[in-house]
């Protein structure tokens, strides 16, 4: 099999080219060849160390792929040859509460991720992949768009009038407009570029703010909900944004806790999240489950995820720096097969 691995020591230039030996699946396992797989930011923090530092090497990073099963071990039911499907993030998280075992079941971190041409997933551990979607469109779902949903649906219960304020397009984001688009739901989206502001507009987004001409952005969408504040906001930014958030958001809110674009340690005044009784919720990513809802909303509607640009295989690393320059919007994919 054709995959990259981290080797050595993290870091993009440590990213490589290599070659293993085909896997075979165990008793209740299955075999994927490997179609495409789509970058998240928490791929680029592993390869560059800043996700675990204590992480194992070598490791096959990208938790999202998708692709074809060639071969099933023992005692599988649920997929058969031929199957198109998907990789569910963590392999082990089936419904309900995540464990240490689940956080121990990721892919691409710490287990061997989507990076390469063939994968051996649990067959608990992969969804149907839509029929109108394509390999690249399925590959950008399981983790951005399940945390989205996690977020708006399993955790945020956001229903038809709600506010919801998005940071940024990137991949969560976009997702996020989509799915608060189908609730319902009144959509405010920051952005530091115009064009992509125009973008999200044109996606649904009923009003936009650009955060760079605008850094008082809070209170701007305090004034789009006649100071009362939004119902939710997406929080993607992480320590230089979380605390705007939370005075963007109305009393008994909701902040869902996602990304660490701007930083991951910040300190935080914690009298209006209980004077205002906040709701702080942590998001990763979520369960089989709420990935098989999402797909059955999708497919209802026929939602179609945004991809910024398909690199081919032998560009990952190019692919990786794309993701890091912060000019994408939507997923960035590569194809593997």
């Amino acid at each position: 099999m054709k995959a990259y691995e981290i080797r050595g020591k993290f870091g993009l230039e440590n990213l490589v080219a290599c070659e293993r030996p085909d896997p075979t699946p165990g008793p209740f396992q299955v075999r994927v060849r490997v179609k495409a797989t789509s970058l998240n930011f928490r791929d680029l923090m592993m390869v560059e160390g800043r996700y675990n530092p204590s992480l194992k090497l070598p490791l096959i990073p990208n938790s999202d792929g998708a692709g074809v099963v060639d071969e099933v071990g023992p005692g599988v039911t649920r997929v058969k040859l031929g199957d198109r499907v998907m990789g569910a993030f963590s392999q082990a998280w089936l419904a309900g509460e995540p464990s240490r075992a689940v956080h121990q079941s990721a892919l691409g971190g710490p287990l061997d991720g989507a990076l390469a041409d063939t994968m051996v997933l649990r067959e608990e551990g992969v969804v149907a992949t839509p029929d109108y979607l394509s390999d690249e469109e399925a590959a950008t779902l399981p983790c951005a768009a399940v945390t989205a949903w996690s977020a708006l649906v399993t955790h945020g219960a956001v229903k038809a009038g709600d506010v919801v304020l998005l940071q940024g397009t990137g991949g969560v984001s976009i997702f996020a407009l989509q799915i608060a688009k189908l609730l319902g739901a009144r959509i405010i989206v920051t952005s530091s570029r115009d064009e992509k502001l125009e973008r999200a507009r044109a996606l649904g987004a009923h009003d936009v703010i650009n955060y760079v001409t605008t850094p008082d952005w809070e209170k701007v969408a305090r004034g789009l909900t006649k100071n009362v504040g939004v119902d939710h906001v997406v929080e993607v930014g992480g320590a230089g944004t979380f605390e705007k958030s939370l005075r963007a958001v109305r009393p008994g809110g909701t902040v869902s806790v996602i990304g660490v674009l701007s930083g991951g340690a910040a300190t935080v005044q914690l009298t209006p999240i209980l004077m205002q009784n906040l709701r702080v919720q942590g998001v990763v990513v979520g369960h089989r489950e709420s990935f098989e809802a999402l797909l059955r909303a999708f497919t209802q509607h026929a939602v179609r995820p945004v991809v910024d640009r398909v690199f081919p295989f032998e560009e990952a690393v190019a692919a990786f720096h794309h993701l890091k320059s912060g000019a994408h919007f939507g997923k960035v994919v590569v194809r593997v097969g």
